[in-house]
């Protein structure tokens, strides 16, 4: 059976109309890198950058290329930390939310 919207559209579409999930997409991105699921969380990053504020936004406030940002969280990129954190912490100032990690009993 075919779906009759693509899902990254449909994903596109929540995202702008919906706050609470827009922010819990960006949450788990983040997770998903800190708990070693780099591939999980590049995709989700992506997905997040694309329906808010798109790469060309991005790529102005952290002096990186579109194309290279784009390739950091392309399926065969590898962003360093650094660039990584940058990317982060000006997708957290535009959502006007702050992560904090906690420690979790195993």
């Amino acid at each position: 059976m075919a779906l009759t919207r693509d899902f990254k559209e449909t994903i596109q579409t929540r995202v702008r109309r919906d706050p609470a999930f827009r922010k819990e997409l960006l949450r788990e991105g983040v997770e998903s890198f800190l708990s070693g699921d780099v591939e999980t969380g590049k995709t989700v990053l992506r997905d997040y950058i694309n329906a808010t504020i798109g790469f060309a936004e991005l790529a102005e406030a952290t002096q990186h290329s579109t194309k290279s940002l784009m390739r950091m969280l392309g399926p065969s990129g590898n962003p360093q930390a650094r660039n990584l954190f940058e990317i982060v912490e000006y997708l957290q100032r535009k959502e006007r939310v702050r992560f904090k990690v906690a420690a979790a009993a195993r």
